[in-house]
C-alpha cells in the first residue's frame, strides 16, 4: 500500500488533491465592469438592468502561500442545479457557481453544499462601500481609492489583506485574503498585485 501511494504521488501533482491549502482568497467582482468588458458581448443575463448587481462573488479560492490548487481530485459529489441556482443572488449566474465549484471548491475539502455555504458566509463578512454602490455615472479613479473605501468600510482589514485588480483599464475586483475560519490574513506575494492605475474606469451599477 505504501509503495502504491509513493507511485501515485509521483504520477499525480500534489496540488490536484483536495483539502491541502493555506488560506482563502475571497474575490469580489464589480459587475458593471464585467459587463462593459465582456458580459454585454456575451449577452450575459447578469448584465440585464433589472438585476442591479454591484460587487458579486466571483469565488472563494483555496490558496497556498505561493501558488494555488485547481481542479482537485475529490470524492465529493458535484453540486445540484438547485445549489448553483441558489447562488445566483450573489454570483450573478448558476454557470459561474458551477465553474467555481469545479475549479476551486473541489480543492476546499468541503462538500459542494458546505463550500457554497462557506462562500456565502465569506461574502457576508465584507461590507460593501456604500459610496461606490451609489455612483450614478462613469468615473475615473485611482485604484487605491477603491482599496481605501473597502478598508474604511471594514476597519478589521489591514492593507496587506486586500488587493484591487484592474482589467482593460477598468477596476475589476477586490480580493480579500481570509483564513480557513474566515478571518483576515496577509496575502501572499502572488496575490498582492495591486493595480497601479490612477485613472481606472469605474462604471455605475446597472
Amino acid at each position: 500500500m505504501r509503495k502504491l501511494a509513493m507511485i501515485l504521488s509521483l504520477l499525480v501533482p500534489a496540488q490536484l488533491w483536495a483539502d491541502d491549502f493555506d488560506y482563502y482568497v475571497l474575490s469580489l467582482s464589480w459587475s458593471a465592469s464585467f459587463c462593459d468588458i465582456e458580459g454585454d458581448a456575451k449577452q450575459s443575463d447578469q448584465c440585464e438592468v433589472q438585476h442591479d448587481y454591484k460587487w458579486i462573488l466571483h469565488g472563494l479560492w483555496p490558496q497556498y502561500h505561493q501558488g494555488w490548487p485547481a481542479y482537485c481530485n475529490t470524492s465529493e459529489r458535484p453540486p445540484s442545479r438547485r445549489m448553483t441556482r441558489d447562488m445566483i443572488d450573489i454570483m450573478g449566474s448558476s454557470g459561474l457557481a458551477w465553474h467555481q465549484w469545479k475549479k476551486h471548491g473541489s480543492c476546499s475539502g468541503l462538500s459542494a453544499e458546505e463550500y457554497f455555504t462557506k462562500s456565502r458566509e465569506a461574502y457576508d463578512t465584507i461590507t460593501q462601500p456604500k459610496v461606490l454602490n451609489r455612483l450614478d455615472k462613469l468615473v475615473r479613479v485611482p485604484a487605491s481609492v477603491i482599496e481605501d473605501a473597502f478598508v474604511q468600510s471594514n476597519p478589521f482589514l489591514e492593507r496587506n489583506t486586500i488587493t484591487i485588480t484592474c482589467k482593460q483599464g477598468y477596476i475589476q475586483e477586490a480580493r480579500v485574503c481570509l483564513s480557513k475560519s474566515l478571518h483576515p490574513v496577509p496575502c501572499g506575494r502572488d496575490v498582492i498585485k495591486d493595480c497601479q492605475m490612477t485613472n481606472a474606469l469605474f462604471p455605475p451599477s446597472r
